[in-house]
Parts: C-alpha cells; sequence; structure tokens
C-alpha cells in the first residue's frame, strides 16, 4: 500500500429537511388543521481512527465529501427521517487542522475516537409549529438550515511504542522484518525504506508496536535526504531505538550524526528514552567487537546491546529487553 502522511479534502454535512405546509385532509373533515410534520437533521461527518490503518492513500483521490440531507417533514405530523452520517476512516495518529493546516482541530491518539468535524443542519419546522389561538391554519413552515462545509486538513504523525533510528543501512528494516511480522522493502542502497513501516512484535502475550522511520543524514531536519518529511513521525514514538551498524569506522560520529539531526529538529525528541543497539556483529571479530563496544560505551556512558539479523537467540534477548522497556 502506498503512504501518503497529509492531504487536504472538503467537507460538506448534510443540510437539514424542510418542514411540511400540510392540511389534514380526511372524509367528513372539512376543515382539518395543520399537521405538517419538521423535516430530519442533516447527517454529520465524523471522523473516526482505526488501528489497522497507516496511510491517508485513500483521500488522495477523492477530496470532496458529503454527508446525506435530511428528508422533508410529512403530513400527519411526520417527521423527516435524519439524514445519515458520514463516516471517514483514519489511522490513530492523524492530526485535523483547519484549512490555514496551522490550527490543530482535533488530534487522533486512541483507536476507534470520533470527532464529529462538519455538523448537519437542523430540520425545518413543519406548519404545525406555527398554530396558535390567534391563527388556526397556518401556512408557514421552515426550511432546514445548512450543513456545515469547509476544507480541512489531515496530517499523519505515526504513533508506535518504539521508533527504530539510524543511518542509511544499518539494518532498520531488516530489524523490523526479524521481530515483527511486517514486510517492508529490504535493499542494500540508501533509501530503500521511504515511507514508516509499522509491525507488532509479541512476546509473552504481549505486543509492542515499531515503526521503521526512513534512514536519516547530516541535514535531514533542513530537507536534506528525505528530510523532515519523516522526523515528525520520531514525534510519537515512546522510546527510540537507534540501531548502528557495527562495522562502521567510528560509532560516535554515527551516533552523533544522528542525535545532532533530532536535536536540530526538536530538543523534544532527545528528551526520550533512546536505546542504543550495534548491529551487524557477526560480520567483525570477537576481540574488536569487544574493543569498540568498550570505546563507544565510555564516550555515550551507556550500556549498548548487541545485534546480528542471522542470530535468532541475540533477536530474541532484544525482542524481550524491547518489551521490559515498554511495559516497566
Amino acid at each position: 500500500m502506498k503512504f501518503l502522511d497529509q492531504v487536504k479534502i472538503y467537507i460538506k454535512a448534510g443540510d437539514g429537511g424542510s418542514g411540511s405546509p400540510s392540511f389534514r385532509r380526511e372524509k367528513f373533515i372539512e376543515y382539518g388543521g395543520p399537521d405538517g410534520g419538521d423535516g430530519g437533521k442533516g447527517g454529520s461527518v465524523i471522523l473516526k481512527s482505526e488501528r489497522n490503518l497507516n496511510t491517508l492513500i485513500d483521500y488522495r483521490y477523492q477530496q470532496h465529501f458529503k454527508a446525506k440531507r435530511g428528508e422533508d417533514g410529512k403530513g400527519q405530523n411526520k417527521t423527516g427521517r435524519g439524514g445519515e452520517d458520514l463516516i471517514l476512516k483514519v489511522p490513530v495518529g492523524t492530526q485535523v487542522f483547519e484549512e490555514d493546516n496551522k490550527t490543530l482541530v482535533y488530534d487522533f491518539k486512541k483507536e476507534l475516537e470520533e470527532y464529529v468535524t462538519a455538523i448537519g443542519g437542523k430540520g425545518g419546522l413543519g406548519n404545525t409549529r406555527f398554530k396558535s389561538s390567534t391563527n388556526r391554519s397556518p401556512r408557514k413552515f421552515t426550511k432546514g438550515s445548512k450543513g456545515e462545509e469547509f476544507w480541512i486538513w489531515l496530517q499523519l504523525k505515526t504513533i508506535a511504542d518504539i521508533g527504530i533510528i539510524g543511518l542509511p543501512n544499518a539494518g532498520k528494516s531488516t530489524l523490523l522484518s526479524k521481530i515483527t511480522s511486517a514486510t517492508p522493502k529490504i535493499a542494500n542502497y540508501k533509501f530503500t525504506t521511504l515511507n514508516p513501516n509499522l509491525g507488532v512484535a509479541i512476546y509473552d502475550d504481549k505486543e509492542i508496536t515499531l515503526a521503521d522511520i526512513p534512514g536519516l543524514i547530516e541535514g535531514a531536519h533542513e530537507g536534506v535526504g528525505l528530510g523532515t518529511k519523516f522526523l515528525k513521525h520520531i514525534e510519537r514514538c515512546k522510546i527510540l531505538l537507534h540501531l548502528i551498524d557495527v562495522t562502521e569506522v567510528d560509532l560516535f560520529i554515527s551516533y552523533r550524526q544522528i542525535r545532532n539531526e533530532l536535536k536540530k529538529y526538536s530538543k523534544d525528541i532527545l528528551k526520550k528514552t533512546e536505546i542504543v543497539v550495534l548491529n551487524k556483529v557477526d560480520l567483525i571479530e570477537q576481540a574488536e567487537l569487544k574493543e569498540k563496544i568498550e570505546s563507544f560505551e565510555g564516550k555515550i556512558n551507556t550500556k549498548v546491546c548487541i545485534l546480528s539479523n542471522v542470530d535468532k537467540k541475540l533477536i530474541s534477548k532484544l525482542k524481550s529487553n524491547l518489551l521490559g522497556y515498554v511495559f516497566k
């Protein structure tokens, strides 16, 4: 499925139905009184969050959405049927903005949340409503009011327990495929991952959601590489898994490069819990690995995890550690 994280759509709630100017007409009753019913309420446009969605691609080709109009009132004081609400499904993590794309209206953070975005018009009044002691046969009735209509922006910021970050080719997509059921595109060239990929890891009857964030490079906060397009998805992750290719000449430089880009984009991101994982440890000798780990841990003052995507024990151990971080 193609990925789309921002879209502009036009929504129109249904108009209310008009009231009825009907008069009672029955055999042997020459002067029946007014019996016009009210019009039905127009349908509203409702946004609803769904966990199994991770893109706004459904709104790329259809951008105009209209709820049903309320039915007109009928004789015998029958109220018109209300217009059916229009429910538009969006991924968890979707933010709703006004047409200026700056004013935040609503933020979907949980599954099955509903937000009435455009309210349907009220039904008009039938002539029965205007009957009085001085006007026994009113012909007056009112039309239904208009439903709300306007343009809105939908922006998706991925919500995951853990966001996997790192330089291109650090092995993020491979890691996601090993510990979840996700099937991201994997190849040995820069920017294989062009969109965030989501996967769910299950371990001991517990589950966590992981997001593979496309590789970051120096200058990403200014739009270099894939730029800020995906930096925003990191903001919504609870924990960051910083994956580093252990075959890099200087692990600390690789580490600081990513940290600096995050800092320049948003200092709040650096406050998140970070798990540092050295990947591809099967590609170097044990003595060299030990030396690199000791030197690197001394510089960042943090214990690191090690990983090889061909070592099932290391994968299982990391999976267990991740659950410990999420559920501690």
